[in-house]
């Protein structure tokens, strides 16, 4: 079986929908915190496990011999190493054929906070024993375009990464490339770089958007402390908005740029251009 954590939440669900092309339904686990809410996959054929990253006991009921599993990083920052490790002991004590963990980029070397329980995780699962192959995950596209009603509201892209570039791909870019990995042979022990073809500044996006939209939108790059006050003054959490705040300053000393192109290599075709993100955040498409 292959084996999805985290099935039902954005990632997770791309990646069941790139599986379903490559294997028969009955060779797919959905496991997942709450097997109540995923009952359109049990629908399709797909095996629904119970698997709760605080309580280990139903992650050693959601693991078998052989099996190929995907961690998908946890939500929950702060939290997450323990979390992983739960699912890594299960996997061991499972001995599963293979064990692939949704990373960061640059994850030993990125200047992003973020990248400290992702390193801490791959270290763990180095250390477990068990066949490995690490995805390094990029930034997401959506991270930015969510916010696209807000941008045209106020005509300006707000951050703090100054001129660093972003390579950033669309969510079901990274969605493919680890169904490609779990229903694949050859990467094992394998660590992937992940990230967009093409780099731009959020000054770029910006003039992306307003080309598209027709209307003037500029960007204003702000110290880190005010970009995540305005955040916070927007109805953002304060542990996202520092998330967001921290995530740019590292961007802009190169931390989401990546130009190895791991990413399009791995799924056999050109990852999502902005133009085309800002297209669908627009609704064109």
């Amino acid at each position: 079986m292959i084996v999805v954590t985290g099935a039902t939440g954005q990632l997770g669900q791309l990646v069941i929908e790139h599986l379903l092309k490559r294997v028969p339904a009955s060779k797919i686990a959905a496991a997942v915190r709450n097997p109540d809410k995923a009952g359109t996959l049990a629908a399709r054929g797909i095996t629904v496990r119970e698997a709760d990253y605080d309580r280990p006991e139903t992650l050693a009921r959601s693991f078998a011999a052989g099996d190929k599993v995907l961690l998908i990083s946890s939500s929950e920052i702060g939290r997450r190493l323990p979390q992983h490790q739960a699912v890594i002991d299960a996997a061991r004590r499972a001995n599963v054929g293979l064990l692939a963990y949704t990373s960061l980029l640059h994850a030993d070397t990125s200047p992003l906070p973020l990248a400290a329980e992702h390193k801490a995780t791959e270290a763990a699962l180095r250390a477990s024993g068990l066949p490995v192959t690490i995805l390094r995950n990029g930034w997401y596209s959506e991270n930015y375009l969510a916010g696209i009603d807000a941008i045209l509201a106020h005509g300006a892209v707000l951050g703090c990464a100054g001129d660093g570039r972003i390579a950033s791909a669309a969510r079901n870019d990274y969605a493919e490339a680890a169904a490609v990995v779990m229903s694949g042979s050859g990467h094992v022990g394998k660590t992937y770089e992940l990230a967009g073809d093409q780099a731009y500044t959020l000054a770029d996006l910006a003039a992306e958007i307003a080309a598209q939209a027709g209307q003037p939108i500029a960007f204003h790059n702000l110290p880190q402390a005010e970009y995540r006050g305005i955040l916070i003054n927007a109805g953002l959490p304060e542990g996202l908005a520092d998330l967001l705040a921290e995530s740019d300053t590292g961007a802009a000393q190169g931390g989401l740029f990546d130009d190895s192109r791991q990413l399009g290599k791995l799924i056999g075709r050109p990852t999502t251009s902005l133009a085309d993100s800002v297209r669908s955040a627009l609704g064109k498409s």
